[in-house]
């Protein structure tokens, strides 16, 4: 049988059927991986799917980009339901894996799993949708999925899906943090803040930072779970402060094309952690924190500055 990544084939039309599925690939990962948040399911996604499409008859498909897109839609909604089906909801979604960039921007594979909008921030607040509601919002707004075909997927009527649809993008417009459109200023507003940091500046630090700022700490309690979390500039500030020291080993970075920073302490080869940030209205409003070994251990680190 075939792979999805197409090195082994047994005829002609498993060939030119793999060659097709090849071709989508960056396309269909950047669909697992919106409709699932981790990069390892979305590859896991895609491997089903091709094993699914590897056995069905395509004679007859027009559109073959979309009947990919389906399958490997189907298959990521029943890992979404197997995943739920595991826990009970938790109270903070946990934070999905960051696409990690040079400052020099994300390459072509990169930018098609991220588009031009999808920050962590986004990813969080999908984490906290009910499969279906994700499905229809990621289908049709991220990639113009039409209702009828979303519908055949939920086994809803293209009514009720264009519903789940509506309902999620109100969850996203209410929840979700939008970055500042500017990098540069989102640059100065992360820099400022880690200069307060090192420095031990607690005004300063108040200064940059949004009241309501919300720190996410993933520390490697097992996906998907209910990340710690701080809550204020106040308790966020002093939790940066306890930390100050490590600034002296923080290389910066794009986490889902917003700032980040890479705590690499000299002589190590794992870094300590990841932090991303989004900026809005010129301040810091949320902060996700990675600093679990086992992911951090993950993180290509040709991609330091």
């Amino acid at each position: 049988m075939t792979r999805a990544d197409g090195r082994t084939v047994t005829s002609g039309n498993d060939q030119w059927l793999a060659e097709r599925f090849q071709e989508h690939r960056p396309h269909l990962r950047a669909v697992a991986y919106r409709l699932l948040g981790s990069l390892s399911e979305a590859d896991d996604a895609l491997q089903e799917a091709w094993l699914r499409a590897s056995g069905a008859d395509t004679n007859g498909i027009e559109n073959l980009a979309g009947w990919f897109t389906t399958v490997v839609a189907r298959v990521s909604l029943n890992m979404l339901r197997a995943r739920k089906a595991k826990r009970e909801e938790p109270l903070e979604a946990g934070i999905p894996d960051p696409i990690i960039s040079p400052l020099d921007g994300a390459n072509p594979e990169q930018q098609a799993l991220i588009g031009d909008s999808v920050g962590l921030a986004l990813l969080v607040v999908l984490e906290t949708l009910p499969p279906a509601e994700r499905l229809a919002y990621v289908l049709h707004d991220m990639f113009a999925v039409p209702f009828d075909e979303i519908a055949s997927i939920t086994d809803r009527s293209p009514a009720a899906a264009r519903q789940l649809a509506s309902r999620a993008r109100r969850r996203v417009q209410s929840d979700a943090r939008v970055p500042d459109a500017d990098l540069d200023r989102q640059w100065s507003v992360v820099n400022a803040f880690a200069a307060a940091s090192r420095d031990g500046d607690f005004a300063a630090l108040i200064e940059v930072l949004d009241p309501d700022i919300v720190l996410r700490e993933d520390d490697g309690t097992e996906r998907p779970a209910a990340s710690a979390v701080i809550r204020g500039a106040r308790e966020v500030a002093g939790r940066a402060l306890m930390f100050s020291h490590m600034s002296l080993y923080a290389r910066l970075v794009l986490v889902n094309g917003a700032p980040g920073v890479i705590v690499l302490p000299e002589g190590q080869d794992r870094p300590f952690a990841l932090m991303a940030f989004t900026v809005m209205g010129g301040r810091v409003v949320e902060i996700d924190v990675m600093n679990d070994p086992a992911r951090l251990s993950e993180i290509d680190l040709s991609l330091i500055a």
